[in-house]
């Protein structure tokens, strides 16, 4: 149902490497961000369906729904024929698993290639046949073509091999050899950016706390100690899953965030974003089914799975909205209020590369750092403004405040919310600003527009007059 409302930030960029291509001058500056397989995808998709919302987001969809298919299909080789209800209602609990199959960006793709690429494996070790190991080597090196954050995945790959080798040394090498040209592709480029990672990073150092929350150790911990007492007051017999089900399943929840946690702490670079681990909640969702496995008979999966499923429809619907958003970032809506009113607007970057000296006064609107204005596009002179408040920005704003702003009709800041705020405390405190109003036009999520207009425009009378003048504040990075 979220399939139609506005893009976010990020999806408005690859709306923008579809259009344009991977190629396109002003991408040089966020190296590799076009070079995902991902675009293939929505690219397909918009030449069959046109441009719109649930044309990107459409493949996206169709690889979460794949990705739930092999997640059942694992949880019944690994654990029981009755386990497969269970594991994917156990994905489908975690918000950040259904968020993937609205969001036009390539984390559904890599979970479901990471999923193919376990369950081939697993396949392969136990069967040794041909056809297994040349799927599990296609699936594996794709993984890092969709995304290079997704490196870990190679070491729950190595990680379950060496738990149980493959037993013909042809097949072994014809694997490596496809993994090796993959990652020989890839991973030289991405070591060249390791220098200036830090233009990129959106995100504070993680600390122990995030990990654990992540790991969703607590409501694992919760289920176990459940399921283990309740097991044990009945005196149930139970036929437990054989050790390689649980080194699968253990490598899959916990190397990936472990292994971003200690590349964040150790570079200073954090890459410790929730979504970059999505690829591990299949793995989170069969430790939980695991658990039930060790403590509860088989008797248990098709009540306990009902009742989960029954529990996940009801609580993490959105039942209050038909077309319940995306996100909490309604581009859309806000650039169509402001094609209401043709004033010149302001335009932050919602992108964190948007800084000096990369940055300056004169860059070019026709570009991915203000990909979001070439999607929803408003009328008007546009002025370019950086991701955050600076002394150069600042500067460039006193020019064009006393060249242009001032004499004209009024003006609007558009942008993120945490972005745009600082700006119209700094307008507010301008002297020559005496007896100008200012007002936020709100309903669209953590975007806002700001007018700003002279003594002689009226304000209407639904909407309210601006506080005092006060300081400038400083705004956090945003997660983008």
């Amino acid at each position: 149902m979220p399939l139609p409302s506005s893009f976010w930030a990020d999806e408005m960029v690859t709306a923008f490497v579809v259009r344009h291509g991977a190629a396109e001058p002003t991408l040089h500056i966020a190296p590799r961000l076009g070079a995902s397989v991902y675009y293939a995808l929505p690219h397909t998709s918009a030449r069959l369906f046109g441009f719109s919302e649930w044309a990107y987001r459409l493949p996206s969809l169709l690889a979460l729904a794949l990705a739930l298919w092999i997640v059942a299909r694992i949880a019944t080789r690994l654990l029981h024929s009755e386990a497969g209800w269970f594991a994917v209602f156990c994905c489908l609990a975690f918000p950040a698993f259904d968020q993937q199959a609205a969001d036009a960006r390539p984390y559904a793709l890599g979970t479901c290639v990471v999923c193919a690429a376990v369950w081939f494996l697993v396949r392969w070790l136990e069967g040794g046949r041909w056809r297994d190991a040349i799927l599990f080597a296609l699936a594996a090196a794709l993984v890092i073509q969709v995304h290079l954050v997704f490196w870990p995945m190679y070491l729950v790959f190595a990680l379950i091999a060496a738990f149980r080798r493959p037993a013909s040394v042809a097949q072994t090498l014809v694997v490596c050899g496809a993994i090796t040209t993959s990652l020989a592709i890839a991973v030289p480029p991405a070591l060249s950016l390791i220098r200036e990672a830090g233009a990129h990073v959106v995100m504070d150092q993680p600390a122990p706390k995030d990990l654990l929350s992540f790991l969703q150790l607590a409501p694992v911990a919760i289920f176990a100690i459940a399921s283990g007492a309740f097991a044990k007051l009945r005196g149930w017999k139970i036929a437990r899953p054989a050790s390689t089900a649980l080194v699968v399943i253990a490598a899959w929840w916990l190397v990936d965030p472990l292994s971003l946690f200690a590349f964040s702490r150790l570079t200073g670079n954090s890459v410790f974003v929730p979504r970059y681990m999505d690829v591990a909640l299949p793995g989170t969702a069969l430790a939980l089914a695991a658990f039930l496995a060790l403590f509860l008979p088989v008797r248990m999966w098709r009540p306990l799975s009902l009742a989960l499923g029954t529990g996940v429809l009801i609580f993490m619907g959105n039942w209050s909205r038909l077309w319940p958003d995306h996100e909490n970032s309604d581009w859309r809506a806000a650039a169509q209020v402001l094609r209401q009113s043709a004033l010149p607007v302001l335009c932050p970057s919602p992108f964190v590369e948007a800084r000096p000296p990369i940055w300056r006064p004169d860059y070019p609107i026709e570009s991915f750092l203000y990909s979001n204005l070439l999607v929803y596009p408003v009328p008007g002179k546009l002025y370019p403004f950086p991701y955050d408040f600076s002394p150069e920005a600042e500067r460039a704003a006193r020019r064009l405040w006393s060249d242009t702003l001032s004499r004209g009709r009024g003006f609007a800041i558009f942008g993120i919310d945490r972005q745009v705020m600082p700006w119209r405390e700094w307008f507010r405190a301008l002297p020559d600003t005496t007896g100008w109003r200012d007002r936020k036009l709100g309903g669209f999520g953590n975007v806002s527009v700001v007018v700003f207009e002279p003594p002689t425009s009226p304000l209407p009378s639904h909407e309210s007059a601006a506080s005092p003048p006060t300081a400038p504040a400083t705004t956090k990075a945003p997660d983008r």
